[in-house]
């Protein structure tokens, strides 16, 4: 079980999708996200696997929910510093978390 001390060290936070690039690199089709997480942490990248439901055109403005401190990860070439949190179906099919209303980014979820 999860103690609540360690549930606390989780910093999950809202962020606005900024950028939306592809991955050619990447083993499992994905795209390159610029993530604004506002004024305390700013602007964050990771790769996300969510090319199956998601374009380009409509990550961009999006809110979703990430993880923002876990160590910083290479892939490839790239350095994600976030893991954007989803709902993950039979087929690997990503269903991004989100708030219900637009919020201010960065803001936490507890």
């Amino acid at each position: 079980m999860l103690t609540w001390e360690a549930f606390e060290k989780v910093e999950m936070r809202v962020g606005t999708i900024l950028e939306v690039n592809d991955f050619p690199e990447a083993r499992k089709p994905a795209y390159q996200l610029h993530i604004d997480f506002g004024t305390s942490l700013g602007i964050l990248k990771t790769s996300a696997q969510i090319t199956k439901r998601y374009s380009k055109e409509e990550l961009v403005n999006r809110q979703i929910v990430a993880v923002v401190n876990f160590p910083k990860k290479q892939i490839g070439k790239f350095m994600s510093e976030c893991l954007v949190l989803g709902a993950v179906g039979d087929e690997g099919d990503v269903i991004l978390l989100h708030p219900d209303s637009k919020v201010d980014n960065g803001l936490r979820i507890g």
